[in-house]
């Protein structure tokens, strides 16, 4: 496990750990303590789920809360249930639902990072005295107390680093990711030895508070009036359809379009809030080489200048190398080295020079 970077006995380091009840915070919470540090568990209660507590691939509800108070009490640390419902609802949910509205496409992930996880859960472990706040993202910080720098995790395929682009020096100078070091397998044989019940628990899924239907039926019913009908539009500007709502979109959808009888397969290209319109084209039409990324969060030592790295633009996208310039301090331009499709604005665009993370920003419209 990574060594927490503290000058004294583990027995009197207070690690906060962030549980979701899932097993990659269960393992990390009950290995630190095994360890022999003083741990105590917090877990955010984030939405109401008490019509579908055993539902399995949630995160902070129902169920959830359950699993890690168990692990708590199976490991014999203290536990705490942070309602924070209100700050989730504001700030993450109505966020995502905005998103939509404005024609971009949300990541709650990162949004409740930033303004529930390590804001409101952060301040909680600073008030408890905790010296760190412990998280069981894949990610790794290296470093000791002061200016940390964040790196990808040694599994590439569970890397989470991308979701913590947003995380201040502050913050990062807090938090560890103890996990960073391990592979799902590894974590999962490791519940198995501790006897965890989470053991074989499925992961949350991306988004964790819509749990039933679609992200529409959610924002059908909180609501209602985000959906207006407009036009479906051709490259050439000429109307060959209409929608039932620009938050049934995003750029690259290619399913239910709506259009129908045509030679090749559509896609969205882009999704105009102003004249309430997506148009839509063939696949070679969603093709860019720059892109803008504003409200950037440097977290790299090195000059903001002209700087040759890579650019990871979703969650599942292998990162690209190309050319990154900055406008002015917290806007920059990425120009790609070969062309990236399906570019959705309001989707994270974080920068990566080898494993380490300079930073990142949110994906604009053109």
């Amino acid at each position: 496990m990574e060594n927490l970077s503290f000058n004294k006995a583990k027995k009197n380091t207070k690690i906060a750990v962030a549980m979701s009840g899932g097993v990659d915070s269960s393992v990390a919470a009950a290995l630190l303590k095994k360890s022999g540090y003083d741990v105590f568990g917090l877990t955010m209660r984030l939405y109401s789920q008490s019509d579908r507590v055993n539902e399995n691939k949630t995160c902070c509800a129902g169920k959830d809360i359950e699993d890690a108070v168990n692990t708590a009490k199976q490991y014999n640390f203290d536990h705490y249930i942070l309602d924070l419902q209100e700050s989730f609802f504001n700030n993450v949910i109505d966020d995502f639902i905005e998103t939509y509205k404005n024609g971009e496409t949300p990541i709650p992930c990162i949004r409740c990072n930033q303004t529930v996880k390590f804001t409101d859960m952060l301040k909680f472990a600073k008030k408890m005295s905790a010296d760190a706040l412990v998280t069981g993202h894949y990610a790794r910080r290296i470093g000791g107390l002061k200016n940390a720098k964040l790196y990808k995790a040694l599994d590439n395929k569970r890397d989470q680093s991308y979701f913590l682009f947003s995380t201040t020096q502050d913050q990062l100078d807090y938090l560890r990711f103890p996990l960073g070091e391990y592979t799902k397998k590894e974590v999962r044989e490791i519940a198995k030895n501790l006897n965890l019940s989470v053991t074989d628990k499925h992961d949350s899924q991306d988004i964790c508070f819509v749990t039933g239907g679609s992200y529409r039926d959610m924002i059908l019913q909180l609501k209602p009036d985000s959906f207006i009908n407009g036009d479906i539009l051709d490259i050439n500007g000429e109307k060959i359809g209409e929608h039932k709502g620009i938050v049934n979109y995003t750029i690259g959808q290619r399913r239910k379009i709506g259009i129908g009888g045509k030679e090749r397969p559509l896609y969205v290209l882009n999704i105009n809030k102003k004249d309430n319109s997506i148009t839509v084209g063939e696949q070679f039409e969603l093709k860019e080489s720059k892109i803008i990324v504003e409200e950037i969060n440097w977290i790299s030592k090195s000059e903001k200048n002209i700087i040759n790295c890579e650019a990871k633009i979703k969650s599942d996208h292998i990162p690209t190398f190309g050319k990154l310039t900055f406008i002015k301090d917290k806007v920059a331009e990425f120009e790609f080295n070969s062309p990236q499709i399906s570019i959705a604005p309001g989707q994270a665009c974080v920068f990566y020079l080898g494993d380490e993370v300079l930073g990142g920003g949110w994906i604009k419209k053109k």
